[in-house]
């Protein structure tokens, strides 16, 4: 597959789930970027926008198994991964078997995940870094593509949980989910009150979608651009060279894998535009959903209900692109 297949794959992909999702163009193309990095995605916003509907209709025009886990505060690891059973052959003789959880599917839905409690959260944290199971000492690989959706309401509401750091730093992208402009909503409201609803067909094979992530995986990044972004991540570390806000308002910045999140999303991004190159609009495009929800602030940021968008935009503006340039 050549950069100029897989814009035209990744073109197409988008408007077919366009013919059921109206609007959140930006935030379809991320989906779609994180999905072919070989990422996850927690999206971000109040009951009722449509993020469950986006997550079926990715698996409608992808022909992938879908499955979806409904995280109530009762949710156990085991409704998730799976659990032994007790089982009787012919002869009466009793033996376990392993029974599978949702959690043996392609694209998986954990919704409302933070109304779960942390160590039922935590039951993830395996499948979506190593993409495999382990139950009873048994280890299971998990299916290619595997990719985990999941949404959550604002922090602040009643009855939930805040992620766990571990989990949050599992995820390649956080989303948010703004609310529609008033001809979206019309037009959302047109569409879902007719007799017949949307659906999306077909348009990319498994194969498809992964050639397309083997194709990301191979584009070449420049060492000035790398040099770049381990720039912009120590730049989110309240440290000697950190930002002026960071040094101010972080209590810890991003893990190593803010970094590889931004490659990795700015190489699918290339590829969109047809391009087998990284430019740094790529990554300061990514920045944010990449680094979102890797900052930690501390009492100072909590008090003055710091953004941290606010601090990533603050981090590429001053960090040069150029080695050796001035802030």
């Amino acid at each position: 597959m050549t950069p100029e297949e897989f814009a035209k794959v990744f073109d197409r992909l988008r408007r077919e789930i366009q013919k059921v999702i109206v609007g959140h163009q930006e935030l379809l193309d991320q989906v779609l970027v994180a999905l072919l990095a070989g990422g996850h995605v927690l999206l971000e916003g109040v009951p009722g926008l449509g993020k469950t509907l986006l997550v079926k209709t990715l698996a409608q025009a992808l022909d992938l198994r879908y499955g979806r886990i409904q995280f109530t505060p009762d949710l156990m690891p085991a409704d998730i991964i799976g659990t032994n059973v007790v089982m009787q052959d012919a002869t009466g003789r009793r033996y376990f078997q392993f029974e599978r959880g949702p959690v043996f599917t392609q694209i998986l839905l954990a919704d409302e995940i933070n109304r779960a409690t942390p160590k039922t959260q935590s039951a993830l944290l395996e499948a979506m870094q190593e993409h495999t199971v382990t139950a009873a000492g048994a280890a299971f690989t998990l299916e290619e593509p595997f990719f985990v959706m999941a949404t959550q309401n604002p922090i602040e509401m009643e009855g939930t949980y805040p992620l766990p750091e571990a989990q949050l730093d599992r995820f390649l992208f956080k989303l948010k989910v703004e609310f529609p402009q008033v001809p979206d909503l019309m037009e959302i409201i047109d569409r879902t009150t007719r007799p017949d609803m949307p659906q999306a067909t077909v348009v990319a094979s498994r194969d498809e979608v992964l050639q397309m992530m083997r194709l990301a995986r191979e584009v070449e990044v420049a060492t000035h651009v790398r040099a770049f972004v381990a720039r912009v991540v120590e730049a989110t570390h309240p440290r000697p060279g950190a930002s002026t806000m960071a040094r101010r308002y972080v209590r810890y910045g991003s893990s190593p894998r803010g970094a590889q999140a931004m490659i990795l999303s700015a190489k699918v991004r290339a590829l969109m535009a047809g391009r087998a190159n990284v430019s740094f609009g790529d990554l300061q495009a990514l920045a944010a959903p990449s680094l979102r929800h890797r900052l930690v602030m501390n009492f100072e940021g909590e008090a003055e209900g710091i953004d941290s968008d606010a601090i990533v935009a603050n981090v590429l503006e001053e960090t040069p692109e150029l080695e050796g340039a001035k802030r």
